[in-house]
């Protein structure tokens, strides 16, 4: 018989799809402020590096992918009981995604009326490939996992067009830092307010477990449930001694609405479809002319 293979070390945030709610809570609660210090950390050394802007990027850029970790397993707070068992294995799954971790970043700074819509923009944001350029004469790769990767590593790349030509790392950066730390203030004013206590998550997950986004919920019922969570946690005496109207005012206009009802994986088109969909472009500019 063939040997079993051993299942031990990293990568186990799975194991919170087995566990009764009070103990994920506890898990998660543990976990939080741990992967927020490394958000941290990655952040303030980006900031040391100023005169090496690639290397700061990069590290900006895992700053940003840890903080959506800790976006990720608050979704899954939030998600009602209701529809969790057949949520949670794809949501831990996102945990270990780079794109879902770097589409849940980006989408701090959308400002979609409602579920259907942010749903859409998400759609748009996991196309592998897609079209571009004044007459859609370009087909480039996923634009998120393009930027990550031609910063992170030297590798030959292909336009499509037969020519290929090496990627340089360095070149890849403009002439001024250019990262946003959006996901990590979500996640610092979550911190702040209290909502990385075993209290702070069993009141989230209450309050937003009313509402089940997954259609046409918006930013109204979003904002209900907020001040709602807010009013909970200060009767609860959960916030902590530093926080600012600072961190209710990002918490208010960058936590983004529910995504634990989305699928993340990448959408993937043929070669074919992409030059149909050129060619649909080109003569649309041409009819456009006449």
């Amino acid at each position: 018989m063939g040997k079993s293979k051993l299942d031990i070390g990293l990568r186990q945030v799975r194991v919170l799809c087995q566990m009764p709610q009070k103990k994920r809570l506890e898990v998660i609660a543990q976990g939080l402020p741990i992967i927020l210090s490394s958000a941290q950390g990655f952040r303030q050394a980006s900031l040391a590096l100023k005169s090496n802007l690639r290397e700061a990027e990069v590290l900006a850029g895992f700053a940003e992918e840890e903080a959506a970790k800790i976006l990720i397993l608050i979704d899954a707070v939030r998600c009602p009981t209701k529809i969790l068992p057949s949520r949670m294995g794809p949501i831990v799954s996102w945990f270990y995604d780079h794109l879902a971790r770097l589409i849940y970043a980006d989408a701090v700074t959308w400002k979609p009326m409602h579920v259907a819509q942010l749903r859409e923009y998400v759609d748009m944001s996991r196309r592998a490939h897609y079209v571009d350029g004044l007459v859609g004469e370009y087909i480039l790769p996923n634009w998120s996992i393009y930027e990550r990767e031609s910063r992170l590593y030297a590798d030959i790349e292909d336009y499509g067009d037969g020519n290929i030509r090496w990627n340089s790392p360095t070149n890849q950066v403009l002439d001024f830092f250019t990262s946003s730390d959006h996901a990590l203030s979500v996640a610092e004013a979550m911190s702040a307010l209290g909502m990385f206590t075993i209290e702070g998550l069993k009141a989230t997950s209450e309050v937003w477990g009313q509402v089940a986004f997954t259609s046409m919920e918006g930013h109204s019922d979003a904002e209900h449930l907020t001040k709602e969570l807010l009013r909970r946690l200060v009767s609860e005496r959960l916030l902590s001694e530093d926080v600012t109207q600072a961190d209710v005012n990002v918490l208010f206009d960058r936590w983004q609405l529910p995504m634990y009802d989305f699928d993340f994986s990448p959408i993937h088109a043929s070669r074919v479809e992409l030059r149909a969909e050129q060619q649909s472009i080109l003569w649309s500019e041409i009819n456009g002319l006449y």
